[in-house]
């Protein structure tokens, strides 16, 4: 079975080459990211591995299709950047990988609160020019502070745990009913007070039509002044804009992203020796109470491991007929 991998990184062909694919498998990685104009690269191939800033809308898929390819394999567990209603029209299975480590994605979302909170980063920077004085450096204790969580799936609920464990007064806002929150202490909250309690917002939910845009400029307003806010979901879950105006007026104290709206073009590459024409991302990277990390959230040994050992799972069953973790369009 021949199998190309798009958007592939070192890391990727080491965890799937150390995931012990069966012998017949050909598993060809390619560095390009798949638009319209790579997807010919796929020709004569079986599975398409694709990654999250992979495009996979229609004109895409119908290059894949007439090339040969019947199965486009996720190796993530969000789905919005592929038009299933054009894969299902074109006889394409989509599977992709739910879970792989929850933990990892949560632990980087504690991480970047310490590093904001502490100014871990403006701290590090100064010691090693030789300045070892701390003016501009206080922060606050999380005990006891509101931290609300928008998203109980695995990671906010992973995260909750973390947050707990501090000792924090735990909320969370997810459209279903959750469980196992009064173990944790934790209390679940419609959105609006979860906006207007919480000291520290953290956002955990997928991306869907009704997501899209949930924080802007009107959300924005209703947080505390100083709120600390922290995304290592999907980028496009906040109009990121209207981050400017909150962060110059102050109603947005720290704001702690891993994923960005237009990070395509820019994320999992080496552009240090370009100008940044995001003008964007270049207006948040000077504000010295943000901090932007391109999508590693989900970089640790166990997350890949796991993403490989279930897409090559995914591929198995798939080749014998029964597809799991199948993703269709309306489901």
């Amino acid at each position: 079975m021949q199998i190309i991998f798009f958007s592939s990184k070192p890391y990727d062909s080491d965890s799937f080459n150390a995931a012990g694919a069966p012998a017949d498998y050909q598993l060809h990685f390619q560095q390009a990211r798949l638009t319209v104009d790579s997807a010919t690269l796929a020709a004569g191939h079986d599975v398409v591995c694709a990654f999250i800033n992979d495009q996979l809308s229609a004109p895409v898929l119908e290059c894949l299709a007439k090339g040969g390819t019947r199965l486009i394999a996720l190796r993530s567990a969000g789905y919005n950047h592929i038009d299933l209603k054009a894969a299902q029209r074109l006889g394409l299975c989509v599977v992709r990988v739910p879970a792989y480590s929850p933990h990892a994605v949560a632990e980087h979302a504690v991480a970047l609160i310490l590093a904001l909170n502490r100014r871990i980063h403006r701290a590090f920077n100064r010691t090693r020019e030789g300045d070892f004085s701390l003016h501009g450096l206080t922060g606050f204790d999380l005990h006891g502070k509101p931290i609300g969580i928008i998203g109980g799936g695995q990671i906010g609920l992973a995260f909750a745990r973390i947050m707990a464990g501090f000792g924090c007064r735990v909320l969370v806002f997810d459209p279903r009913a959750l469980t196992g929150l009064n173990e944790l202490g934790a209390k679940q909250v419609p959105l609006a007070q979860l906006l207007a309690d919480s000291d520290i917002i953290s956002l955990h939910c997928p991306l869907t039509e009704s997501s899209r845009h949930l924080i802007n400029a009107q959300s924005l307003q209703q947080m505390k002044p100083g709120v600390m806010l922290i995304n290592t979901g999907r980028g496009a879950l906040i109009d990121t804009p209207a981050l400017i105006g909150a962060l110059k007026s102050g109603q947005l104290g720290y704001l702690g992203l891993d994923v960005y709206e237009e990070e395509a073009e820019l994320f999992f590459e080496d552009c240090s020796d370009l100008p940044l024409q995001d003008d964007v991302l270049a207006r948040l990277l000077s504000f010295p109470n943000v901090i932007v990390t391109a999508h590693q959230a989900f970089l640790t040994q166990e997350a890949l491991a796991a993403i490989a050992r279930t897409t090559l799972d995914n591929i198995a069953a798939w080749a014998a007929g029964t597809p799991s973790n199948r993703v269709q369009a309306g489901a």
